[in-house]
């Protein structure tokens, strides 16, 4: 029985884990879309932290704008808020206000 729940818990776990990426790559996406860095506005958000070695794993698989689909600023928001990344998605919508103000 312990190695079973052993079993399930390391599956929650893993996945958990990769919906966070999913949630890093979107943030990552968007930021290469709006010609941000995702590193500098990552480390705006927890300037604590010296580098999110997962942020550096996940911008690997980014791809150029171009390339890209458009990622609502609400579906950014959305997911950071979700994964409970609140002084991320603070950080965002200032980039996002900053953008409005220029167009």
């Amino acid at each position: 029985m312990d190695e079973y729940r052993k079993s399930i818990e390391d599956g929650i776990v893993e996945s958990y884990r990769q919906d966070e990426d999913m949630m890093i790559m979107v943030f990552a996406q968007w930021c290469i879309n709006e010609g941000l860095n995702p590193e500098e506005l990552y480390m705006q958000a927890y300037p604590q932290q010296q580098s999110n070695e997962r942020l550096q794993r996940v911008l690997e698989l980014t791809v150029s704008k171009e390339e890209a689909g458009p990622i609502p600023d609400d579906t950014v928001l959305g997911v950071l808020s979700l994964f409970g990344n609140e002084d991320l998605a603070f950080i965002v919508s200032e980039a996002i206000s900053r953008r409005a103000q220029k167009n």
